[in-house]
């Protein structure tokens, strides 16, 4: 896998991936695209909900939305990598199974996400779910 980030302006770079898509960061105060620690948290939430999605779509759940909301918390000073990350996969759904649930995502986060098996050598992470029933189901 190869990547290249070029410096654009000020604090934000442009990263162009080897398949040919582009990425805004910013590095700095002026928030016009995301930071490269908040790319990395919401890399660990899509390789992760990537899996959830799948093993759900396996075991014939019944689902119609799943988002994971993601917390950090960073070290104090530099380098200011994370310390703790928690994923709350929300899954809404017709009858989802809360023990295919907690399978999907145990399942991700032993086995399957690159991302957050990467990062568990120095960061603790924890994950949590919830079903959501749909109304009038």
């Amino acid at each position: 896998m190869q990547a290249k980030v070029k410096w654009v302006e000020g604090d934000t770079f442009l990263g162009r991936s080897n398949s040919g898509h582009n990425v805004v960061f910013d590095a700095g105060s002026d928030s016009a695209a995301p930071s490269p620690m908040e790319m990395v948290l919401m890399s660990v939430g899509c390789c992760s909900s990537v899996d959830v999605v799948s093993i759900l779509k396996k075991a014939k759940q019944q689902f119609s939305d799943v988002q994971v909301q993601l917390s950090a918390e960073r070290a104090e000073s530099a380098p200011r990598v994370f310390t703790k990350i928690n994923l709350h996969f929300v899954v809404t759904g017709d009858n989802v199974s809360e023990k295919h649930l907690a399978r999907a995502v145990q399942l991700s986060a032993e086995k399957y996400c690159s991302v957050a098996l990467m990062l568990d050598k120095t960061v603790e992470i924890t994950h949590t779910h919830e079903v959501i029933q749909e109304q009038g189901k």
